[in-house]
């Protein structure tokens, strides 16, 4: 058994209704909106933040119908920002299939993306679930801010540290707070303990986003090259800027010109790879994950339900060692 299923075995009823309850809300009178979101779910991801609500919810109490309203909401609008990022990345491939902006091109996946963020708008409010709401609109507010500091950063070589756990925080870590907090609200807990969870969330969120950054220089099992995704959209990953932090200045200019070049070969995706492994970027990035995973595990610690927080301790540990 994978450690998803394992994961999931506490909530397995609640996600199978879940499912059900998902497609039902996603019906639409439209059959191109129809086709659309078929294709959707027939390639959604592990669906990650619905668990999360799901655990974060029995580890307090009953999940009910405020858990499922909050489960698919974080869910549409998840999948909005998704589509909308594949836009701004001109990415093709989203969970090894193609994206909606590869099939029907930008502007009908714009469209689709701002059709989803209504729909969950009005799943919120035709449940009166007004506090979720506003839980998730500052979260997907955070989002996009941290899209928007990552794109501004993108070509600049004077990013600290700092500025990535800001933008870690915001792009990730956000929605995954979001859930931790969502899960304990919807079973009517106090805010102090929904809190506790949604900081629980974050330092999960950031230790998922530092991995992220590691599967980005992860040799494909094919080939043994790198997937240069992290070198082709000049994405200035924790491993990558306290290896620039730890160079010479003859170094740091080359790898700001091997960055700056746009056709980039296999010999320099290598040569920065080299550039980060010898200034011990890809170390100190794992000693990061590692000590906000557990972070992560000390403050779970502190909630009760021992079969929750089993699944929850498995989570954390998937999140630092996933491949994928």
């Amino acid at each position: 058994m994978s450690a998803i299923h394992r994961i999931k075995q506490p909530i397995s009823t609640e996600l199978k209704q879940f499912d059900i309850y998902f497609r039902q809300i996603m019906k639409t009178k439209v059959p191109f909106l129809n086709l659309v979101i078929r294709y959707l779910l027939r390639r959604k991801g592990k669906q990650i933040r619905p668990i999360l609500v799901f655990l974060t919810a029995k580890l307090f109490g009953k999940p009910n119908e405020s858990t499922y309203t909050a489960a698919a909401l974080i869910e549409i609008l998840h999948t909005a920002a998704l589509i909308h990022n594949d836009v701004v990345d001109e990415s093709n491939e989203r969970h090894g299939f193609f994206s909606i902006h590869a099939i029907w091109k930008s502007k009908v996946a714009i469209l689709i993306g701002d059709y989803l963020l209504a729909k969950g708008l009005i799943l919120a409010v035709n449940n009166k679930e007004y506090d979720i709401l506003n839980r998730m609109a500052d979260a997907v507010k955070e989002m996009s801010e941290g899209v928007l500091l990552e794109k501004r950063n993108s070509r600049k070589f004077d990013i600290t540290e700092n500025d990535y756990f800001l933008i870690v925080r915001k792009k990730t870590s956000a929605l995954i707070s979001c859930c931790c907090y969502c899960g304990v609200k919807s079973v009517v807990m106090p805010d102090d303990t929904a809190k506790n969870m949604q900081y629980f969330g974050e330092l999960l969120g950031i230790a998922f986003h530092i991995k992220t950054d590691l599967l980005d220089y992860q040799a494909n099992s094919f080939t043994g090259i790198s997937s240069r995704k992290a070198m082709l959209e000049n994405k200035f990953t924790l491993p990558l800027i306290h290896a620039f932090e730890m160079s010479t200045l003859n170094e740091k200019k080359r790898v700001q010109k091997l960055f700056n070049n746009s056709a980039k070969s296999t010999k320099m995706i290598h040569e920065v790879l080299e550039f980060i492994t010898k200034n011990q970027g890809i170390t100190y990035a794992e000693e990061k994950m590692n000590a906000y995973a557990a972070m992560a595990l000390n403050e779970l610690s502190q909630f009760p339900n021992i079969e929750i927080r089993a699944s929850m301790r498995e989570f954390i540990d998937y999140t630092i060692h996933r491949i994928k």
